[in-house]
């Protein structure tokens, strides 16, 4: 949990830094394209105060009024930084679409360079960071806040290789057009991001490679059950939900049927740690009390 806030305030220092950098940069050289970077960067600054509050929250445990767990925060957080995205792109594209009609010289080119290296370098060093964060605690909220960074590299190095191209051409209508550029971008990963983030809302169930290996581990105590069926699997932030039932041979002890569970349980525990199962143990049909099934289990 630590480490979880650790990288997502690292975020936030990071981007209310460059935030500053930008804006004043473009602002200073009259740049639409570093100015939609500012916004860019503000709009992940945002995302990481939402990742930071989310991820918080989502490790409470459950209560009287979140019986299930408070994980569907991280995905909440996801949505409505998917939506900050694309309001701030509609922004950037009307911007650009001004400058495009009405060109005007940038007064710095180098020093636009230099920032857009600076910010590149530094978000590619935290996304790393996160990304790495992210896979190790399962988190949606710094998944995303990571993919934002990431995209924030791709568009500052864009943005980059244009003023490098403005320098030796001196075409200013360059600028505009990279704006458009990241403002495309953006959209997309919003997009991506919405998908990833609203799926668990839904109740999805889980992938298909996690449910196999799901299955797996329970046909891995075959020898102790006659069949299990109505296996549903979903997420909520970084915890998976699992339930199931087991149907055992009438007469099985119920401390007997309580263990196979319990260790059913907790081998699918540690392959997803965090995971909640819930498995209903029910006796075999009236119709086949002499089956091969119960005389082998039985």
């Amino acid at each position: 949990m630590v480490d979880k806030l650790a990288a997502a305030k690292l975020s936030i220092v990071s981007n209310s830094i460059l935030v500053l950098f930008k804006l004043i940069t473009g602002l200073s050289i009259n740049s639409v394209s570093i100015i939609s970077e500012a916004i860019h960067s503000g709009l992940d600054l945002l995302a990481s105060g939402i990742a930071y509050f989310s991820v918080r929250e989502a490790s409470k445990p459950a209560d009287d009024l979140h019986q299930f767990g408070h994980g569907k925060i991280e995905n909440l957080s996801g949505t409505i930084e998917a939506i900050l995205i694309v309001l701030a792109a509609i922004w950037i594209i009307f911007e650009a679409i001004k400058k495009l009609l009405h060109p005007t010289p940038i007064a710095d080119v180098r020093l636009g360079i230099i920032i857009m290296l600076i910010s590149a370098s530094v978000n590619w060093i935290v996304s790393q960071k996160l990304f790495q964060t992210a896979r190790e605690t399962d988190s949606v909220a710094l998944e995303a806040d990571a993919l934002h960074l990431r995209t924030d590299v791709y568009t500052s190095a864009g943005v980059l290789l244009g003023f490098v191209g403005i320098k030796y051409t001196g075409w200013p209508w360059l600028d505009p057009l990279l704006a458009l550029a990241v403002a495309l971008l953006i959209i997309k990963e919003a997009v991506r991001l919405t998908r990833e983030a609203c799926l668990p809302l839904l109740d999805v169930r889980l992938p298909e490679e996690e449910e196999k290996a799901i299955v797996g581990i329970i046909e891995g105590h075959a020898e102790h059950f006659i069949e299990f069926h109505k296996l549903r699997t979903r997420k909520a932030g970084a915890e998976r939900h699992v339930d199931l039932h087991l149907v055992f041979p009438k007469g099985r002890p119920v401390a007997e049927v309580h263990a196979l569970c319990s260790q059913i349980e907790a081998d699918i525990k540690a392959r997803y740690p965090g995971t909640q199962v819930l498995i209903h143990a029910e006796p075999c049909d009236d119709t086949c009390t002499q089956c091969s099934d119960c005389r082998k289990l039985g």
